[in-house]
């Protein structure tokens, strides 16, 4: 099985040929040369791109939350690089831009569009050959895209429709795993650009012949081939100038990692126990480390070929359990070259064209192996069907397939040899070691042109999020600040208009309900009604036998005039409140901004007055030694006409004779007084009764003298005959006249009475007399209502210019916040440009 084919002897060279062979020495120096410089500029591009990705992850942990865009959606026009733009969070945000895609030199860019133009042109055709992107994808994440892998595209589980069910939050940490996964690929990714070794993996479909073509390539057969899968294992294929020269098989053990110089990690075996070991681990997946000798020249040999350190990874095939262990390991920084071997017969499977999209994120040229070439009848057809697939799979293969893609039979290579297996094997020495920099600097180079891509796309949607909201914020200030510095202004002219309100509603009830109760109480003192109103009047005189029944009707007419009085002064009082509820409805519709809930309170002016329980229970205590009217358990607060206390008619309603003594005689300060009656009150009500008609005919000064003069005359025997006859007659007449004036005196006398009662005034309580207890209460209700329509006002009002104080201040931060993030994002855009730069040039070739 370890045939060797050895190269022959080289012979001695004419000068001209050592000359040339000098000047391609000259050339290889300043190839390496080259290559050195782009692989710093690449190493450098390394280190920027992880301090963005570093940067933009504390950025969204501190001051901008990331939001993750949909895949923009194309307008009507095919070729319109205006596309509908939305985000996974919020799928109702909607803008019109401008993808812009990656081509050389030039960033992928996402703006508003500013003009909408139906007649976009596309891009040129030798642009859209030159992108760094393919066209399917210009429009979309590369590396960054959350791919959830859940349910069919349009079900109610498809990854956009999960996506988009998240919240802002999740999203931001979802993409900044994948961030973080980039950051660590990177990592490799440097650690594999400053390798000078090559890794070159073998991969292909199950039965594919990759094993025979590592055989063909080593000239060796090595790798056990079968018609059936017959290995599991990633077999490395090393020169054994790494270990001295021995050749060897190191099996490597789980869980530690592998060094040639430390037999703790790897078991070692012989070359010839390889077709055991793979055999008895069919089930395992293992990883073999094989070292041969190559006796070839280095111009033949790609193991030992004089430039670098060359190892052949062959690797399961794909159609097995092992698939995604396979993507994993194609996907490894470690892999600088693959190697993809595809049947003629079966072309390429779905898992192969998963295994490929996957791997053309970081490799943008793969090495193709079409094997079992010469034994397809229709060559022709069987060459353009699997270029047309390449084409789709990776375009930057498809346009270098002259030295990339390779129509072979390997099996006929290690027999007899082939012209088509030799070019492809001098084209993969080319690509491998002269072509260095597209085989090993270009898949690093593609890995950050799509990282730069996804940032671009990200950063950009972000930035078109950012001035939205630095320009919606501009607008929420244009619109709260003005309104809430007038109410911070004219705040305190509020406040006092509503308190001057206040103050001149229950001031005018206050001196209205004077007014009005003291005219009606002087009225009721001249025995008139208090006020006139229809269906109230004085009681008709019933004659002198129902005179006792009369005193007490006129009292009961004339306590209710005083409570309609009352209820007069409340109904003017509640025409008054009224006028201030609604002064203070227009103060609220001038100074509350629009937008603010305006009161749903309803101004019922019937409701005042009204009577709760716990004030019924507290007018209980006002008793008879006071003015106050104690009626407010009666109703409305009056019933005056309702008190027995006021009700109780007495002799002294019909004659007053201690009011006609003081009046004639007295000092007029003590007449409202109301002594008790007495014994000698009652044997003077003659004498009063004829000092009453003597001062209404005579005056009281000639009575007087007249009494003198009829005394002389009792010193006559005539006189004093008469005498007795004269007074009876005078006191009969006077008594009569008396009565007959009764109908007009008795209202008099009552309403005195009654006017004298709640007129009365306590030193101690000067407040509770009839007019100011009342003129009191009717203003404090008057107050009490606009005060709680002012609260209201001044609660809605206060409430307001909080929201607006919220409103600027969030404004405002986020003003600042959205116009950091857009100056931030401009600063990534420019250090992706540098990055982008150094990526493109160490991937020229």
């Amino acid at each position: 099985m370890s045939q060797l084919y050895l190269s022959r002897t080289p012979s001695a060279q004419p000068a001209d040929m050592q000359a040339e062979v000098a000047e391609k020495s000259v050339r290889k120096e300043d190839k390496q040369s080259a290559f050195l410089e782009q692989k710093d500029r690449l190493l450098t591009a390394i280190d920027t791109a992880k301090s963005i990705l570093n940067d933009l992850r504390i950025f969204n942990k501190e001051s901008w939350v990331r939001r993750l865009p949909m895949h923009p959606q194309a307008k009507p026009a095919a070729k319109s690089m205006r596309r509908s733009l939305s985000f996974a969070d919020d799928p109702t945000f909607q803008a019109d831009v401008v993808v812009q895609p990656a081509r050389k030199g030039m960033a992928r860019s996402v703006t508003l569009a500013a003009i909408p133009d139906e007649r976009e042109e596309s891009l040129p055709q030798e642009e859209e050959e030159d992108r760094l992107i393919p066209s399917s994808d210009a429009h979309d994440f590369h590396l960054f895209k959350l791919d959830l892998k859940l349910g069919a595209h349009g079900s109610s589980t498809a990854p956009a429709s999960l996506v988009s069910q998240l919240e802002k939050a999740s999203i931001a940490n979802l993409l900044d795993d994948r961030i973080g996964a980039s950051m660590n690929h990177i990592d490799k990714l440097r650690l594999r650009v400053d390798d000078t070794s090559s890794k070159v993996l073998v991969t292909g479909d199950l039965n594919a012949g990759k094993s025979t073509f590592v055989n063909a390539l080593l000239r060796r057969e090595v790798m056990p081939v079968d018609q059936q899968p017959c290995t599991t294992a990633f077999c490395e294929v090393h020169d054994a100038a790494e270990i001295g020269g021995k050749e060897e098989l190191h099996v490597l053990k789980d869980g530690v990692t592998y060094s040639k110089d430390d037999e703790s990690t790897f078991t070692r075996a012989e070359l010839s126990e390889l077709d055991s070991i793979v055999s008895e681990n069919e089930d395992v997946q293992k990883i073999l480390k094989i070292y041969l000798a190559d006796g070839r020249s280095p111009e033949e040999s790609l193991l030992s070929n004089g430039v670098v350190d060359i190892s052949l990874i062959d690797a399961p095939g794909l159609n097995r359990d092992s698939i995604k262990t396979t993507a994993l390991f194609a996907r490894q920084e470690e892999i600088d070259v693959v190697v993809f071997v595809v049947s003629a017969e079966n072309h390429f499977t779905l898992s192969a064209k998963e295994f490929l999209w996957n791997a053309s994120n970081e490799k943008a040229y793969l090495f193709i192996v079409v094997n079992k070439y010469e034994q397809i009848r229709d060559k022709a057809k069987c060459r353009r069907l699997i270029l047309e697939q390449i084409k789709q799979l990776s375009p930057r293969t498809y346009g270098d397939a002259e030295d990339l893609v390779h129509f072979v039979d390997s099996s006929a290579a290690m027999e007899s040899g082939s012209s088509s297996f030799s070019n492809l094997e001098s084209e993969l020495r080319s690509f491998v070691l002269v072509k260095r920099a597209k085989s090993k600097l270009t898949p690093a180079s593609t890995y950050l042109t799509h990282l730069l891509s996804d940032v671009d796309l990200l950063v950009g949607a972000n930035a078109i999020v950012a001035q939205t909201e630095f320009e919606r914020a501009r607008e929420d200030l244009e619109k709260s600040r003005p309104i809430l510095e007038k109410m911070q202004s004219g705040r305190e002219a509020f406040d006092e208009s509503l308190e001057g309100i206040e103050d001149a509603g229950a001031s005018r009830t206050r001196m209205h309900t004077k007014e009005i109760l003291a005219d009606a109480l002087t009225r009721v003192g001249q025995g008139k009604l208090g006020i006139t109103k229809p269906g109230l009047s004085l009681p008709a005189y019933p004659g002198i036998f129902g005179i006792w029944e009369y005193a007490s009707e006129v009292r009961r007419a004339l306590l209710a005039s005083l409570d309609m009085a009352v209820e007069f002064a409340q109904d003017e009082a509640r025409i008054t409140t009224t006028a201030g509820v609604n002064r203070v409805t227009a103060l609220g519709e001038e100074h509350l901004p629009e937008g603010v809930e305006r009161s749903r309170r309803v101004f019922m002016p019937e409701a005042m007055f009204s009577v709760r329980a716990g004030e019924k229970k507290g007018r209980r205590k006002s008793g008879r030694g006071t003015a106050v009217v104690a009626g407010g358990i009666y109703g409305l607060g009056i019933g005056l006409a309702q008190r027995p206390d006021m009700l109780e008619t007495t002799f002294f309603d019909l004659f007053d004779v201690q009011h006609q003594f003081w009046v004639h005689f007295g000092d007029k300060t003590h007449q409202d007084e109301d002594p008790g009656l007495t014994a000698l009150s009652v044997a003077s009500v003659g004498l009063g009764a004829l000092t009453m008609v003597g001062g209404k005919t005579l005056g009281a000064r000639g009575l007087i003298e007249g009494l003198v003069r009829v005394t002389d005359l009792f010193g006559n025997e005539t006189a004093r005959k008469w005498a007795a006859p004269v007074l009876g007659a005078i006191t009969i007449g006077a008594a009569v006249y008396y009565i007959l004036e009764l109908p007009s005196t008795i209202p008099k006398t009552v309403g005195r009475r009654i006017q004298a009662a709640l007129i009365k005034e306590h030193e101690e309580h000067e407040e509770e007399t009839f007019v100011e207890a009342h003129s009191l209460r009717v203003s404090r209700e008057t107050r009490k209502v606009l005060r709680l329509a002012s609260w209201d006002l001044k609660e809605r009002f206060r409430a307001a210019m909080n929201e607006r104080t919220k409103e600027v201040k969030g404004a405002e931060e986020m003003e600042k916040k959205a116009q950091k993030a857009v100056e931030w994002f401009a600063e990534v855009q420019q250090r992706t440009a540098v990055v982008r730069e150094n990526a493109e040039l160490a991937s020229l070739a």
